[in-house]
């Protein structure tokens, strides 16, 4: 098992978050599933760790294998902890989603750029009282892990949109019709149950982040398709998976030559957020925070 105290002896490592349908990665060498415990709780699985394409490549399904936990109790924070401590420092997350736009169709992808967070039941930060911390979330997206994402998408000829807001539900049940035309209303693209609070972690993390939105179903809202259900999306899922694998093949190599921190300014995204004087913050909060926040408070000294 690793522990959150070795976190400084791991090398980068590019981290793929895996969604419904995408479970495992056969493809890694030198590939084993490790324990690593959180600060946070119970993550959702070990982290698959292997050497993919000559890089090292770290694989969480979020769901857990065999698609355990759903949407609303998947601890998001000991996730995000677990991939920065062993090594994570850029994420290409993958998520199923429903479509809100007819262009969107079943089997594209939307490499999506903003969030509307409608979930109410998760842990949506690390930090809290004895250590505040407000970072932005204008962009809550890396636009440089995205625009590497796009690339690969267009090498390989993948139906793709780069640019898109994904609107996160709670879940678990589906939309209401009302529902869906509310947030077509608004302008979004996707709706899925599991991009937020992610993105948020990730960024006060300090981990540059992106979201590959795996188009299922149209929701509730198109006349002429049925009715969203599992036994539906299953079938697409399959081409999607297949999309997902080969995707992460081509941005591997991409994403792995380009060395932090990046351009977005992701990875120093804590260093105006804190608000807590040093003498107010809570000792043992600081203790837990180690590794989410260790670079930011190594550089004010402590």
């Amino acid at each position: 098992m690793i522990h959150p105290a070795n976190h400084d002896t791991n090398p980068p490592a590019t981290g793929i978050i895996g969604g419904t349908g995408l479970y495992d990665f056969d493809e890694l060498e030198n590939a084993q599933w490790v324990e690593v415990e959180s600060s946070f709780g119970e993550p959702s699985d070990d982290l698959l760790i292997g050497n993919y394409l000559g890089h090292r490549l770290v694989f969480l399904p979020r769901h857990g294998r065999g698609h355990r936990i759903p949407p609303t109790e998947i601890n998001y924070r000991a996730n995000i902890e677990i991939l920065k401590i062993v090594g994570v420092d850029r994420i290409v997350s993958f998520s199923a989603v429903g479509s809100l736009r007819e262009e969107h169709e079943p089997g594209d992808l939307v490499i999506v750029d903003q969030f509307i967070d409608r979930t109410f039941a998760r842990e949506k930060t690390f930090f809290g009282s004895g250590f505040v911390a407000h970072v932005s979330m204008a962009d809550p997206v890396c636009s440089v892990t995205s625009s590497v994402t796009a690339q690969a998408a267009e090498q390989l000829s993948i139906s793709h949109k780069l640019g898109g807001t994904y609107v996160v539900m709670e879940g678990p049940q589906f939309s209401s019709r009302a529902e869906s035309e509310l947030y077509r209303s608004w302008g979004c693209d996707v709706i899925g149950m599991t991009g937020m609070p992610e993105a948020k972690l990730a960024r006060e993390a300090e981990l540059a982040y992106a979201t590959v939105a795996m188009v299922t179903d149209y929701d509730c809202w198109h006349n002429d398709h049925e009715n969203v259900s599992t036994a539906s999306i299953l079938q697409v899922l399959k081409t999607n998976t297949a999309h997902a694998r080969e995707l992460i093949k081509a941005i591997v190599p991409k994403l792995a030559s380009i060395r932090a921190p990046f351009d977005s300014g992701v990875h120093t995204s804590l260093e105006h957020a804190i608000a807590t004087a040093p003498d107010h913050r809570d000792p043992a909060l600081i203790a837990r925070l180690r590794v989410i926040a260790g670079r930011a408070m190594n550089k004010e000294g402590w």
